[in-house]
């Protein structure tokens, strides 16, 4: 079968409004699993006209349970990106997020657009992500789950619970942890078992509870409100040894083993199970089938990196599998995907594996060792280090030697462009690589790229600055990368820059 070409907008509009009458079989990319990082990489592969569908298990996007909290600020950043920051800014509440094995990091003095997290529980980030696919015109086949696969040198025949079979390019595993995608592809889910049981839950209480944070032997526990004006329960168990859904009786024993009470522990809209496993697939890709979100990598919660580490691989994937489909690119550049945000999962594993070494239990070793802690995190640059790393604003690829600025996200400076302000940020809207001169108008042509890259003549008079790293020198030009990731940082001479065109962006146009 030949290798599908995208769709225009136009059609794929066309194709989901008759989806109820015809089944779509041919598609460029499915992803199994809609959420965040499902909802985010199938944005991303709209936006470059990618003709894109969904299939999600759930009739809906509604949840139940409480998952992540909220957004720390890369992960704002990249939405600002995209235009749609300002969607999920009106509807959660603005916070210092960031923190350390419970010591929170002050954010406010780093050089961002966003010094802040952004408290917002993850059914509604589900629910204006998915707002946003919908106005993209994404097809998405609810109530459907992929049951198997099976690849070959042209594309994916995807088989869906009710028996479609949906035929791809690409096939993206977005399906959490226990990854149907991740298992039939073969590949590893390497890392370490639990040593740690939590569960957490919404209930309402007969007894006023005791709200706030604590330690014991048994580890750590928390009761706070929710919106509903429920209870929220995080309670470690006293043992690994429980086995399947948890029950109502499993947390009043939990919290009577804490507490010496369950405070009357009734009605409970949802209780969940979840361990410190800390796992990470050997490989994001094989063959057609990639992996993104918790399909690629579990961690416990503390520090509220899962989301944001989704989201981000989506950003990182989307416009590289786009361009491999389109073929401007070819198929090597999807293993940068897994080159570049494998470290980053892997970091992730470590800080949380770390977090909860020192979290694990109350005794008086473990609490001196987290206050000496806290006492260094008070300091400027550990904080701002720290900071900079459980907020994802330090992230850098290895793209090589240079320039501080190469391979770490474009600062969201204001430009003057054509006399007119503008938040640099505004140029990435179109998820598309954009070139910026600062140097002499003109001076830079890159007239083989123009369909695929933004030429931009911009000056800007503000200082250059890092997150934990301070002032860096201001370059006379950079190519960004659609993620909002630099590329190249150069001057009028050009030196290395149709390498890194031709690496990016593809062979020259003839």
């Amino acid at each position: 079968m030949p290798v599908l070409l995208p769709t225009s907008r136009s059609h794929q509009q066309a194709r989901r409004a008759g989806a109820s009458n015809a089944a779509m079989t041919d598609q460029s990319v499915v992803i199994a699993g809609g959420g965040p990082t499902g909802l985010m990489l199938a944005a991303e592969l709209a936006l470059a006209n990618v003709d894109v569908a969904l299939v999600e298990r759930r009739a809906n996007q509604e949840l139940v349970e409480t998952r992540a909290g909220g957004l720390h600020a890369r992960t704002i950043e990249i939405l600002d990106q995209r235009g749609v920051a300002d969607r999920f800014l009106r509807e959660g509440q603005i916070a210092q997020l960031a923190g350390f094995a419970w010591t929170r990091l002050d954010i406010s003095d780093l050089p961002t657009r966003h010094p802040y997290g952004l408290a917002l529980r993850q059914n509604h980030i589900e629910r204006i992500l998915a707002g946003w696919v919908e106005e993209l015109a994404v097809p998405v086949h609810r109530s459907s789950e992929v049951t198997g696969f099976a690849q070959d040198e042209t594309g994916v025949d995807v088989t869906l619970s009710g028996g479609e079979t949906l035929r791809a390019n690409y096939l993206v595993g977005c399906d959490g942890g226990r990854s149907l995608v991740r298992k039939a592809a073969g590949i590893d889910f390497a890392g370490f078992e639990p040593t740690l049981s939590n569960l957490m839950a919404e209930v309402e209480m007969r007894d006023e509870p005791v709200f706030g944070l604590r330690h014991d032997a048994l580890g750590f526990h928390g009761l706070s409100k929710t919106e509903s004006g429920r209870v929220l329960v995080v309670v470690t168990e006293a043992t690994l040894a429980r086995e399947g859904a948890p029950t109502l009786h499993d947390l009043s024993d939990a919290l009577v083993a804490v507490y010496g009470t369950d405070f009357g522990v009734q009605n409970s809209a949802w209780i969940s199970r979840f361990t410190d496993a800390a796992r990470q697939a050997v490989s994001y890709r094989r063959g057609r089938v990639l992996l993104a979100g918790d399909a690629a990598h579990i961690h416990h919660s503390v520090g509220g990196q899962g989301l944001n580490t989704g989201v981000q691989d989506a950003v990182n994937l989307g416009w590289k599998l786009a361009q491999v489909v389109k073929g401007v690119s070819p198929e090597s550049l999807l293993d940068t995907y897994h080159s570049e945000r494998h470290p980053v999962a892997a970091r992730v594993l470590r800080n949380t594996m770390a977090q909860i070494a020192l979290l694990r239990r109350g005794d008086d070793g473990l609490k001196a060792a987290r206050d000496s802690v806290a006492e260094l995190l008070a300091l400027d640059a550990p904080r701002q280090r720290f900071g900079a790393m459980m907020s994802g604003l330090d992230i850098r690829y290895d793209l090589g030697e240079g320039h501080a600025l190469l391979g770490r996200r474009m600062p969201d400076l204001d430009v003057m462009v054509e006399g007119q302000k503008l938040k640099l940020f505004t140029l990435l809207h179109g998820a598309r690589g954009v070139l910026l001169n600062f140097g002499k108008a003109g001076s830079i042509d890159v007239t083989p790229w123009a369909d695929r890259i933004g030429i931009v003549d911009a000056a800007c008079d503000e200082a250059w600055a890092l997150p934990a790293i301070g002032d860096v020198a201001a370059p006379g030009a950079v190519l960004v990368r659609p993620d909002g990731h630099v590329a190249w940082v150069g001057d009028e001479s050009q030196h290395g820059l149709e390498d890194a065109l031709t690496r990016w962006f593809g062979p020259a146009a003839a």
